[in-house]
């Protein structure tokens, strides 16, 4: 049996929300597992409907750190058959205290301070006394060792996705709908924060608006740099060629990127913020559809540089502006889009598992 300590698991929304839940749910096929995961409005009715048991923790959030330990650690005293103890973040493992084997998922933004620092040496005492340290990309294996994580306890494991095989009718007319006779379209599905780089795609658009005129952008998610990008979207008078969406279904969302024809999100590092691996690459990637990521972080493990997508410098606008130049060129994106999908297919998490499961 193996415990999972997570403070990010669906019914929430987000990347590392999918990757925790994409490894409970792969390894749950393998072994007995039990989930402790913060709680949320939605959780009750989605717990109803998994295979194995979630613990949920509520309360504020410095309050909700101890209750889950404690929780985890009575759970740890009296049940003997639990084999490993697998963590999504090293502060969900900094106050259990167990003999069983530990295992710390690592992803780059999370210990991302300076060395030496309280934070850093925080995030080494955790980090240097588990079994094993799983880092989501070569270079937040890197960025890891360079902190101090001792080298010896790192695996690089890239996260997985679930294999979409058809997307339904419906979605997909909504889709064209949605997008008319636009061509070609271009696509980002992430936060809206400094890193992702928005408001270098808005201004490449102005330019590629010349050559393009039909062009159109599809950014789909929210977060605190939303207003700024819409106003800059305003000034550049470019809002008939960018469509702002929020809230959608993950199937109408699926359906949008599998219409479109390159995902572009070339992030950069912004002050600790950096992007680890990049599985939105990915999940564009198994619909065909390839992707222009930033040379900052680990989209280089997500996107094989002239293979199936492109690499480029986040920090500049000359180069974000050539990289989407290049892949619509010729229609270039088709014979990368294809070669996206075959390279996907190492993603998929009943692959992926594997890697985990030579660990437990």
């Amino acid at each position: 049996m193996h415990l999972v300590v997570t403070r990010s698991y669906p019914p929430e929304i987000g990347g590392m929300q999918n990757l925790m839940w994409g490894l409970t749910k792969s390894l749950s096929k393998h072994d007995l597992i039990k989930v402790f995961a913060d709680d949320h409005e939605n959780a009750k009715n989605f717990d109803k409907n998994v295979s194995f048991t979630i613990e949920r923790i509520g309360g504020p959030k410095l309050i909700k750190k101890y209750r889950k330990s404690l929780l985890v650690n009575n759970y740890l005293k009296n049940n003997n058959k639990v084999k490993t103890v697998i963590a999504d973040h090293w502060k969900s493992l900094e106050k259990i205290k167990t003999k069983v084997k530990k295992i710390c998922l690592i992803h780059s933004k999370e210990i991302n301070h300076n060395k030496g620092s309280f934070l850093n040496k925080r995030v080494l005492k955790v980090l240097n006394n588990v079994d094993k340290v799983v880092a989501n990309s070569n270079f937040t294996k890197e960025l890891a060792i360079s902190l101090g994580v001792l080298a010896e306890k790192i695996i690089v494991i890239n996260p997985g996705i679930e294999p979409i095989e058809k997307i339904d009718n419906k979605n997909l007319k909504d889709a064209d709908r949605m997008l008319q006779d636009k061509n070609p379209r271009l696509i980002t599905v992430s936060r809206y924060d400094k890193r992702k780089s928005h408001d270098k795609i808005i201004m490449a658009l102005r330019n590629l608006k010349q050559i393009y005129p039909n062009i159109i952008y599809t950014s789909i998610g929210y977060g605190e740099e939303e207003e700024n990008i819409k106003r800059l979207t305003k000034e550049l008078n470019l809002n008939n060629q960018v469509l702002f969406l929020k809230n959608v279904s993950s199937e109408l969302k699926n359906a949008l990127i599998a219409r479109s024809h390159v995902f572009v999100m070339p992030s950069i590092t912004y002050k600790k913020s950096v992007e680890g691996f990049g599985i939105a690459y990915v999940e564009a990637a198994q619909f065909g559809i390839p992707s222009i990521g930033g040379k900052d972080g680990g989209a280089s493990d997500a996107i094989k540089h002239n293979e199936t997508g492109l690499i480029c410098d986040g920090n500049n606008l000359e180069e974000i502006y050539t990289s989407i130049d290049l892949i619509l060129k010729n229609s270039s994106y088709i014979d990368l889009g294809k070669k996206a999908k075959q390279f996907s297919i190492n993603f998929h998490w009943d692959k992926i598992i594997k890697d985990y499961l030579k660990l437990l």
